[in-house]
């Protein structure tokens, strides 16, 4: 199939768009940099040099595929309109004379809330934090537009290789640092490994399991406490791990505060079960030592290019 994807060269999106072009689809991948286009080359990937802001940049291409992924995000524009109007250019994409176009949408867990130990599916209340709580207005958007496929992933919080919040963790372990964390430890992140994640996208452009939406996680739950404390041991920490209320952390973070305070739980058996989708990296903890090397490798290699400029 003919697949468009925005945030190509993204943490999510980059991975997501190379396990599609090695499953042997023709893949046209997003990006605003044209520097990152001989990137997008190198790996199969059609570069379309676009900007999310300027939809009449990218539309033509997106009338051209059967399948319209969204991972892209912009930091420096309001994220919620912008997801908002990107997702009404790739509704419109698909023109009346055409077969109905596939519509993957990136949500995410945080719609869910604090759960408070308990257990949430893909029917559950929705009750977001403040981050995010314009998500299930455009979630709707594309679960129910009668001119698209839509298909829902919620992701946990992505961790592996250069990106993820869990980066804050091994930054803050480095032996010279004060590792702070948001909250008293007690709280469960739902997560998924990058990897695993990009086969999720896969299955479903395979599957089109229309009108569906599908958590992904790797359904471990270890505590916030017992993952730092492996992230500690695995970086030879020696330092106490400050543990910090949420009512400070958010004097300094605002909002993102409450995104690492939060504590889910998120079922995943949906996935497993319509897109046969299992993921290989069994949680967070199993293999830290591995995680926290390649992140330092990749931020090490960052940090190298930034000083010959």
């Amino acid at each position: 199939m003919n697949i468009f994807i925005t945030g190509a060269t993204g943490y999510i999106g980059s991975r997501v768009a190379r396990i599609l072009r090695g499953a042997g689809h023709a893949v046209w991948g997003m990006t605003r940099n044209p520097e990152k286009a001989n990137i997008l080359a190198q790996y199969e990937i059609n570069p379309v040099i676009a900007d999310m802001n300027n939809p009449a940049s990218y539309l033509p291409v997106a009338k051209k595929c059967q399948v319209l992924i969204h991972t892209a995000k912009d930091p420096e524009h309001d994220t919620a309109e912008l997801d908002k109007k990107t997702v009404q250019t790739l509704i419109t994409a698909s023109g009346i004379d055409d077969d109905k176009k596939m519509l993957i949408y990136t949500s995410g867990v945080w719609v869910y809330g604090n759960t408070q130990g308990k257990i949430v599916d893909e029917k559950s209340q929705q009750k977001p934090i403040s981050m995010v709580s314009w998500r299930p207005q455009v979630e709707a958007m594309v679960l129910q537009s009668q001119d698209i496929d839509g298909i829902v992933l919620r992701p946990g919080c992505v961790y592996g290789k250069e990106g993820g919040m869990t980066g804050f963790w091994f930054q803050g372990a480095a032996p010279d640092n004060d590792f702070q964390v948001v909250g008293d430890g007690s709280n469960h992140w739902a997560m998924v490994h990058v990897d695993d994640l990009a086969k999720a996208y896969l299955a479903a452009v395979e599957r089109n399991p229309r009108g569906e939406i599908f958590n992904i996680t790797d359904g471990e739950r270890p505590t916030v406490k017992e993952m730092v404390q492996n992230v500690a041991r695995a970086n030879g920490y020696q330092g106490d791990i400050n543990f910090s209320s949420l009512k400070e952390a958010k004097k300094e973070m605002g909002d993102f505060a409450e995104a690492l305070a939060i504590d889910q739980i998120v079922d995943n058996r949906k996935a497993h079960r319509l897109l046969h989708w299992t993921p290989q990296h069994k949680g967070f903890i199993d293999q830290i030592a591995f995680y926290s090397m390649a992140w330092k490798a990749f931020h090490r290699v960052e940090e190298k290019t930034l000083m010959t400029y």
